[in-house]
């Protein structure tokens, strides 16, 4: 777990995802569409990947990915990331966080 959380807290936004879920691709499209360069990690290539998950999971990601990181802190999977963005607040977090400049 810590070495989710200290990879987490490496960049303003991290998602944790993996190379053939199509919903890892939508919000990393989504989060990427207002400015910022995530850092993604591909559990599925990674050769941490399987206990990485494991951590995800500890950590309450059901399912396990995608897991954002933004600000250091853990936001959540997509559902979190979606509902943000259609209530407008996904964009201030990501100010919040200087991940992205306006």
């Amino acid at each position: 777990m810590d070495m989710v959380m200290k990879l987490g807290g490496s960049s303003a936004v991290v998602m944790f995802t993996k190379s053939s879920c199509c919903i890892s691709h939508t919000i990393d499209t989504l989060i990427r569409s207002f400015g910022p360069n995530p850092i993604v990690y591909e559990l599925d290539t990674h050769p941490n990947g399987k206990q990485m998950e494991k951590a995800l999971i500890e950590l309450g990601c059901q399912p396990s990915v995608p897991a954002i990181f933004v600000g250091k802190e853990l936001v959540g999977g997509a559902n979190e990331i979606m509902s943000l963005n259609v209530r407008g607040k996904l964009k201030q977090l990501l100010i919040r966080a200087n991940a992205i400049w306006v």
